[in-house]
């Protein structure tokens, strides 16, 4: 199951440059995560700083 990003996400950026997959990218409110590249490695929930990423 893919990873998400919540409305918690302040958009510093810290998940897309560590996503081995380039699944993460700028949304119109904040970043999204692509559930089809997605590969659950779990990287870009470590970067979190507000924790706002979490296996969906």
């Amino acid at each position: 199951m893919a990873y998400v990003i919540s409305d918690e996400c302040v958009s510093c950026g810290a998940c897309e440059s560590e996503c081995p997959v380039g699944a993460i990218s700028q949304g119109d409110s904040h970043y999204e995560i692509d559930a089809d590249a997605c590969v659950d490695c779990g990287t870009c929930a470590g970067q979190c700083p507000t924790g706002a990423i979490s296996q969906g």
